[in-house]
């Protein structure tokens, strides 16, 4: 694959948020605030291995991350932007995914995995190495009529692949554990997280 570099933003729109387009799904039986932190323009998250899951419904493993609502689409290149920073010890979770809708045959169509310093598609390919204890520029851009994904690190494209469409789709950043490889304590944290969008 040739590498493509610069600012992946270019032709794109930005798309207005505000915090309440930041939804954050956090362990059932104990405060927001135990798992979640917003100081200074920065969202912190972290959970533990044997947290609750999000709420009683559902039996998914622990998490705490961001739903962004009022901004779920079905078509056009839409893109993800955000600075995020993974503390060395975290390992086993999703990072950043986007998300099918309800029902979807499929939950996702992607997800960054943390594992030992490694960004991974899923448990999959490597993105980038040495992800550790540093703030790195993400972008993911979605083409859903190509059916194709793009991330891109510090201005750089390290990965590309085609991704199997569904109905609609949205973002989510945080903390999600995995199902192998997990640390007792998980965290990332992210600042100007930013959507894209060219029709």
């Amino acid at each position: 694959m040739a590498t493509r570099t610069g600012n992946p933003t270019v032709g794109f729109t930005k798309v207005k948020l505000t915090d309440d387009d930041f939804q954050v799904q956090s362990p059932y039986n104990v405060p927001e605030s135990k798992r979640f932190q917003y100081r200074d323009g920065v969202r912190t998250f972290w959970v533990y291995k044997n947290d609750k899951p999000f709420n009683t419904a559902t039996h998914t493993n622990p998490r705490s991350e961001v739903r962004v609502r009022g901004h779920d689409y079905s078509s056009g290149v839409w893109q993800f932007e955000g600075y995020g920073y993974v503390p060395s010890g975290t390992s086993g979770v999703s990072v950043m995914q986007i998300h099918n809708e309800e029902g979807a045959a499929h939950s996702t169509v992607l997800m960054l995995h943390v594992y030992d310093g490694v960004l991974r598609f899923y448990s999959g390919a490597a993105v980038e190495d040495n992800i550790y204890d540093r703030w790195f520029r993400l972008n993911v851009v979605h083409d859903v009529g190509a059916s194709t994904v793009a991330v891109f690190v510090d201005g750089e494209e390290k990965f590309h692949t085609k991704v199997i469409p569904s109905e609609s789709y949205y973002f989510k950043f945080g903390v999600y554990m995995q199902h192998h490889d997990q640390s007792a304590r998980m965290e990332s944290r992210w600042t100007n997280v930013t959507l894209y969008t060219k029709h």
